[in-house]
């Protein structure tokens, strides 16, 4: 499986991108996405996930409100929608797949088998 995100840039604070992660490959079906991102300096940390079915989705407090998660399985591709953005959201958006991940897992780097090369995202103030 491969993936390449896009759709990183350059945007004022209050501003808003959209990510997109195209998977490649001997995909199956019933893959779960996350998007992950890390900072200059620290931890790579949890943005969201998505189930393959779409019904379901995770994401912690810092970003609820403002970012989205959604999925088009025809074209293998998820996407992250970012609005409001902040100075804080600047850091390489990663997005990854992973199969048979419980609920408890979603938020786990680990729970995930594949990676994507990563997509700089810049929020000026």
């Amino acid at each position: 499986v491969q993936l390449l995100a896009s759709g990183g840039g350059l945007v004022q604070a209050g501003g808003s991108l959209r990510l997109s992660c195209a998977a490649s490959g001997r995909t199956f079906r019933n893959y779960a996405s996350g998007w992950f991102r890390q900072a200059p300096g620290k931890e790579r940390e949890f943005v969201a996930a998505i189930r393959w079915s779409g019904d379901s989705k995770y994401s912690p407090d810092s970003v609820k409100g403002r970012f989205t998660i959604s999925r088009d399985n025809a074209k293998n591709t998820v996407y992250l929608q970012m609005n409001s953005l902040k100075p804080e959201d600047t850091a390489v958006y990663y997005c990854a797949v992973g199969y048979g991940i419980i609920r408890t897992s979603m938020a786990s780097q680990r729970a995930y088998q594949y990676w994507g090369q990563g997509t700089l995202v810049t929020v000026s103030s």
